[in-house]
């Protein structure tokens, strides 16, 4: 027999799908809500938090709970996988989001301690930073922090709109393509800086993603910390064996290591 709150969150999710409630509307309060249905305040806490958790539903501090526009409608068949290396653009893209990428910092600065160690180089090597906030359908969904040493690539940050230029693309055209990533993911939760920037509430679980890009030869040419939203994003990785070339079209944060078939769902899952 199914609960009450699942019923509820069916009854939702199936008004939102039909456009009752419409993406960017505020969905009744829950005290409105629970009166609607004749059941309890957490009853119906428990059926909006398993739609905000499937990208349905965002809250807000002063706004109070919208519908999301879920980057992934899921058909009754699985999505194919994506062969080869996926940007987070790119993916977006072909599930039907529009991407923004907001430039907050570029700037050369000496390389601090984490940053040397990470890159290899010496203390205090100039490097350039880059910092930006990527939006999908107006919502803030990662922020990333980029590192490149300065000797590699002259000229990198000159004249150039990062928010139109993907950093791998300008790596790419100064003659030094990243080659392999090797990635590591942690999960961690939102503290008020954080939270502030994805527009998340405190503590709510966030995705880091540390990167480590490499050319042809090997050397170390980015460093990146990524941080997503937990609630509109889930990564699956799909490992096969490894080709023998590396796709071309390299574009910024991918979520691959370069070794096979990868799916990436920015969405529910």
């Amino acid at each position: 027999m199914q609960t009450l709150y699942m019923s509820i969150r069916d009854d939702l999710l199936a008004k939102i799908k039909d456009g009752t409630y419409a993406e960017g509307d505020t969905i009744p309060s829950e005290v409105d809500l629970a009166k609607a249905y004749g059941v309890s305040r957490p009853t119906v806490r428990q059926a909006l938090q398993i739609l905000v958790n499937d990208g349905y539903l965002d809250r807000h501090k002063r706004r109070g709970t919208i519908v999301s526009k879920a980057i992934e409608e899921k058909s009754d068949n699985e999505p194919p996988s994506v062969q080869g290396v996926q940007s987070f653009e790119e993916e977006m893209r072909r599930e039907g989001g529009n991407v923004r990428t907001m430039p907050i910092l570029v700037k050369e600065e000496p390389a601090g301690e984490e940053v040397a160690e990470q890159l290899g180089i010496p203390l205090g090597e100039a490097v350039y930073k880059l910092v930006r906030l990527r939006y999908i359908n107006d919502t803030p969904n990662v922020f990333m922090e980029n590192y490149v040493p300065a000797r590699l690539y002259p000229g990198f940050i000159d004249g150039v709109d990062f928010s139109q230029v993907r950093l791998y693309e300008r790596m790419k055209e100064l003659g030094r393509p990243v080659h392999s990533l090797t990635r590591r993911i942690e999960v961690s939760k939102a503290d008020a800086s954080v939270s502030t920037l994805l527009d998340v509430p405190i503590g709510d679980p966030l995705f880091y993603f540390h990167t480590h890009g490499k050319d042809a030869s090997g050397n170390i040419v980015e460093y990146s910390i990524s941080t997503y939203r937990g609630r509109n994003n889930s990564f699956e990785f799909s490992v096969s064996e490894p080709d023998t070339s590396v796709e071309e079209s390299w574009a910024d944060d991918p979520l691959s290591n370069g070794e096979g078939p990868v799916q990436l769902r920015g969405g529910r899952d």
